[in-house]
């Protein structure tokens, strides 16, 4: 049964004359009628109470039921490919580590999105390793990683920034008067995420190992720290300019920075959307 029959037999209903139809579908009056009796011939029913195609039998009203049910799905499907192939819609899977959600991740949404509003976007965040997995595996189209600057590590470096203490405004570590080194760890309890791997400093690798919390996520270490539960380790751009809870200590012994790497597969075939969204996050200031 084809589509085309359900939908001439759904406009027919809907105008109450074949006059009516042919005008919408732009054919004759008698060419509607041809495709209604094959219809009809298929059902093995009548689908009309008279030649007037005024009043559907009731196998006929159920008939139009499904009809609006299945053409209404096509056009509905149709509409979803044509926007999906001019990237106006579609699905976007992100990968990021936690602190590139609060970095780079919006401001490129941001961007994105005044030019494809439709577009869905599923956002993740993982852990280095694990953002790369997911991309190689094709979970993620797009992922965005911390490596150390100048690393070769097959993605594209989009953002550096720089390496810090973060710790409670009027804590132990505020208080103290030397310079900033990353000794001062020592002075707080310390809560461990993946970004003190990038410091290379005996203390920071002391207190990786000592660490008795250990979190991943930028907004579960920053409200860790504004708690008094200790100090940590993140990017300069992940904390909050305006607050007065928290202080940001950049050391010196040696200064520290991160970069973030964007990756996708190059054997992949990613969808206009995706694309799309991999070209706003390479335009970003590395």
């Amino acid at each position: 049964m084809r589509l085309e029959l359900l939908k001439t037999f759904r406009i027919v209903a809907e105008q109450g004359s074949l006059a009516g139809a042919a005008d919408i579908l732009g054919r004759t009056p008698s060419a509607i009628s041809m495709a209604l009796s094959q219809l009809e011939a298929e059902l093995g029913a009548p689908l009309f109470e008279t030649d007037r195609k005024n009043r559907p039998t009731p196998l006929g009203e159920r008939v139009l039921e499904e009809s609006v049910r299945a053409t209404d799905a096509y056009d509905r499907s149709v509409d979803a490919i044509g926007r999906h192939a001019t990237s106006l819609a579609g699905t976007v899977r992100i990968a990021a580590v936690p602190s590139a959600t609060t970095s780079i991740l919006p401001k490129a949404i941001e961007a994105f999105r005044s030019d494809r509003p439709e577009v869905r976007l599923e956002i993740s965040d993982e852990g280095s390793q694990a953002v790369r997995h997911r991309v190689m595996l094709g979970e993620a189209d797009v992922g965005i990683f911390s490596a150390r600057p100048g690393e070769q590590t097959g993605g594209i470096p989009v953002q550096r920034d720089q390496l810090g203490i973060v710790c409670a405004a009027g804590g132990a570590i505020d208080a103290s008067s030397g310079v900033p080194s990353w000794g001062l760890l020592r002075l707080e309890p310390f809560i461990a995420n993946p970004l003190g791997k990038l410091v290379e400093h005996t203390e920071v690798a002391i207190q990786m190992a000592r660490s008795q919390i250990e979190a991943r996520n930028t907004s579960a270490l920053l409200s860790f720290v504004r708690a008094g539960l200790g100090a940590t380790i993140l990017p300069k751009s992940a904390v909050p300019a305006e607050t007065a809870e928290l202080r940001f200590i950049a050391p010196t012994d040696p200064i520290s920075r991160r970069e973030l790497h964007i990756i996708r597969r190059e054997d992949a075939r990613l969808s206009p959307a995706a694309i799309a969204f991999w070209n706003v996050l390479a335009r970003s200031d590395a």
